[in-house]
Parts: C-alpha cells; sequence; structure tokens
C-alpha cells in the first residue's frame, strides 16, 4: 500500500472539534443533547473552515464547499431522502401505519407478548425507515401491555427499542441506510443482505431471550385491533421491490403514487390532503438535507486544508491489517455517534473517511456500509441521551437509564458487528468483486 508523503494538518480538524465542543458540551451544561441545534453547531464550524488558508480568496473557499456540497453523491442522497419522507408520510396518511401497527398485534402469540413486540417493532421500523416513528407508536401499547401483565414496563420498552432499532438498521428507505450505501458507493439491495447475515443472530438470540425471560407472565390483553389489509400492502411492495433490485428512485416514486392511490380510493385521504402529506413530508426531510450540504461543504474544505489526509494518516498508522481497517472504522463512527447523539450524522460525517480508509485496505464497500450502519445503530439505541430512548422513556414515564440494562438486542448486535470483522462474512467471498452504485 502506498502512502502519502504528506502527514496532513491537524489544524484543520479544528471544524469539527468545535462542532462537538458546541453540540456535547451543551448538552453537558443543559442536561439536553438537542437543546443546541445540531445545524447551528455545523453552521457556525462552516465558518470556522472557511478561516483557514488566509493565503486564499475568500471567494476560493466557498467555491471548494459549494462543489464539495453539491457532490452528485450529496445530490442524490438529498433526492432519495425527499422521496422517503414523502412516501413515509403519505403512507401514515392514509392510514398504513395504524394498519401496520394492528395488523401485527392482532397476531401476536400471547404467549410471546414480548419477544412478539420485538419481532412487530422489527417489521414495522423496517416498513417506516424510522425507529424513533416506530417506538412513538408501540410505546403506548406497550405500556398497556406492561400494565395488564405485571410484566417490568422496562423489559418491554427495551424489547420496543431493539427492535425499532433492529428494523431501522435494515430498511430501504431509512435515512441511514441510504446514507451508508451512498457514502460508500454500493446498492442498497447489497448492504442489506450483508447486513442482515450480520445482525441476524443477534436478532434471534433476542427473541429467545426474551421469550425465556418472560414466560412465567400472563399474556392475555384482551384487545381487539382492527386492521385494512391493503394499508399495508406499499410498505411490502417498496420493501419486496427493493431487494428485487428496483431503482430507488422509480421505488419510492411508484410507492408514494402506490399509497396516495389506496388512500384516494378508502376515502382515508382526499387529493388535496395527498399533496399535503408529500409537502409535509418532503419538509420534514429539509433540515436534514440542509444538515448533510452543510457537513459534505465542512468535510470538503478540511479535505482541501489537510484534514482529512491527517486524520487518515493518523488512524492508519494504528493500523496493519485489513481488519485493523474495519476497526478503525467502527470506532470511528461509533465515537461520531457518541458525540452527536444522532446515527445519520455520524454516518454522513465519517461515510468519506471511511470510504478512503476501505479502498487504501481493499474492503468491500458493503461491509463498509454495514459497518457505519451497525455500529452507528447500537450506540445509538443504547446512549440515554438520544432520541430513541428519549423518546421511550417519555411515553413510558420512566428514567431512560432504567431501560439500558434492557437493550438485549443493540448490545448483541455490537457483539455481532465485531464478530463479523474478526470473523468476516462468507457472501462477500462469492459474490463478485463488483460493486454498483445506488440503483
Amino acid at each position: 500500500m502506498n502512502k502519502s508523503a504528506s502527514k496532513g494538518n491537524p489544524l484543520a480538524l479544528l471544524p469539527i472539534v468545535v462542532f462537538l465542543v458546541l453540540f456535547v458540551g451543551s448538552g453537558i451544561i443543559t442536561g439536553d443533547f438537542y437543546k443546541m441545534p445540531v445545524l447551528v453547531a455545523f453552521m457556525i464550524a462552516s465558518g470556522v473552515a472557511l478561516l483557514f488558508n488566509k493565503d486564499e480568496k475568500f471567494d476560493t473557499k466557498m467555491d471548494i464547499f459549494c462543489k464539495a456540497a453539491g457532490d452528485p453523491n450529496i445530490v442524490l442522497m438529498l433526492v432519495i431522502f425527499l422521496l422517503a419522507g414523502a412516501f413515509g408520510s403519505v403512507a401514515k396518511a392514509m392510514g398504513g401505519v395504524d394498519s401496520t401497527v394492528n395488523l401485527s398485534l392482532s397476531v401476536l402469540p400471547p404467549n410471546l407478548l414480548v419477544a412478539g413486540l420485538f419481532i412487530i417493532g422489527s417489521f414495522i421500523s423496517i416498513s417506516m425507515g424510522t425507529s424513533v416513528g416506530t417506538i412513538a407508536a408501540l410505546a403506548p401499547i406497550g405500556l398497556g401491555i406492561a400494565e395488564k401483565t405485571g410484566i417490568p414496563i422496562a423489559l418491554v420498552t427495551g424489547a420496543i427499542v431493539g427492535g425499532a432499532m433492529f428494523g431501522d438498521n435494515l430498511s430501504m428507505i431509512s435515512d441511514t441506510t441510504i446514507a451508508a450505501s451512498r457514502t460508500q458507493g454500493c446498492d442498497l439491495k447489497d448492504k442489506f443482505k450483508v447486513n442482515f447475515l450480520i445482525v441476524l443472530p443477534a436478532a434471534i438470540a433476542t427473541v429467545i431471550l426474551l421469550a425465556v425471560m418472560t414466560r412465567g407472565y400472563q399474556g392475555a390483553t384482551g384487545e381487539n385491533y382492527t386492521y385494512e389489509f391493503i394499508k399495508v400492502v406499499p410498505y411490502i411492495v417498496v420493501l419486496v421491490g427493493a431487494l428485487c433490485g428496483v431503482n430507488v428512485f422509480v421505488l419510492l416514486g411508484g410507492g408514494i403514487l402506490f399509497a396516495g392511490i389506496i388512500g384516494l380510493v378508502t376515502s382515508s385521504i382526499d387529493l388535496l390532503g395527498l399533496i399535503q402529506a408529500v409537502s409535509s413530508g418532503m419538509a420534514g426531510m429539509q433540515e436534514l438535507c440542509i444538515l448533510v450540504l452543510i457537513v459534505g461543504g465542512v468535510v470538503g474544505l478540511m479535505k482541501h486544508n489537510g484534514g482529512i489526509e491527517f486524520l487518515l494518516n493518523f488512524i492508519t498508522s494504528k493500523i496493519n491489517s485489513k481488519k485493523g481497517a474495519e476497526f478503525g472504522i467502527a470506532t470511528l463512527v461509533s465515537v461520531v455517534d457518541l458525540c452527536t447523539a444522532n446515527n445519520t450524522i455520524a454516518i454522513v460525517t465519517a461515510g468519506p473517511l471511511a470510504k478512503d480508509i476501505a479502498e487504501q485496505y481493499d474492503i468491500d464497500p458493503r461491509k463498509t456500509a454495514s459497518i457505519l450502519d451497525i455500529f452507528s445503530a447500537c450506540w445509538q439505541g443504547m446512549i440515554p441521551y438520544g432520541a430513541q430512548l428519549v423518546t421511550a422513556a417519555g411515553i413510558v414515564g420512566i428514567s431512560a437509564v432504567e431501560i439500558i440494562k434492557y437493550l438485549h438486542y443493540p448490545m448483541l448486535m455490537l457483539v455481532c458487528g465485531i464478530a463479523s470483522i474478526v470473523f468476516g462474512i462468507p457472501i462477500l467471498k462469492k459474490s463478485n468483486e463488483k460493486t454498483s452504485k445506488v440503483s
């Protein structure tokens, strides 16, 4: 492997340091890690990045910033985010979320309530592409089940959070999956297959563990859940279509149209409501899209100023093998997630550097994308100041810290992620070496 003679400039990493000080510092001081808007913190960081290289004209630096922010991969990612937001909003507006939840609960085995909630959370989050949305939908139901059966609320909530993280980590319309695949230049379905093989043992072990832990509790809840299966079909179509390799733009665009038609036919939504749902769904992704643009520009400036090169050389100097490189990528995205409490930001921030490391050590892009998503998701599902645990704790009325000891799936996912680095994944040896960009 040929290494660059230049060691880079560590001072060029100051923008990221400023961001972390602002974001993490405000969280520590106020006790609320969402007090400081992440977009504001990154805007300040971008201002710091523009102060470097006084010999260069400001217009030149802005040109570098804009070209990095407008990278074709970033622009394509933004469009996918907007379409995913629109699909999720339309499906929810026409009753897809309620029907999916109730369908899942109606087939829940009475003697496997908590294990069943984990499975339901997995299915719903794969369908909706959002862990927080899944938790918000299932936590009230979990609270009711806990009260009626005597099962500890923290245990039930931990199962729901675990299921939400399992599905969000794999969903074709999840912003983390999209970001991980786009930054590494691999196809969504290929990343799904590799990722699924890694986390499946953790999911199976979680189901067994939850079934054993709750086997002595009474399962009857006496609830009747009504649903319309036709409203669940758009989620299934998107999932199956993605696995079959349908172009992601065609898939999400068709999903929006299909969900909208079902809503109109079932009178769940009118034409104006459909248009408003599309608009609100895209609007919900606007902050994320702006954030991705800013992060892209900041990373571009840091790369131009030698910061990325320094970080790459520093990490690779501690690495002497392909497995070491994979552990380096896992550590990088984990640290960023622990600092930002946002797995999407962690992936977007660590992604470009992870790709550089992967190219130097010939790591399959599908594996790198999976590492980014898995390690950011497992930590995101366990930190008490993350949106997932904060949402769950707020709904069920307990401390987020109480839930942590019952987060079996994120903990097991972390173990499986480490095992995948140590022992490898057989499927990567059987596939050809060519990888494609997102269809």
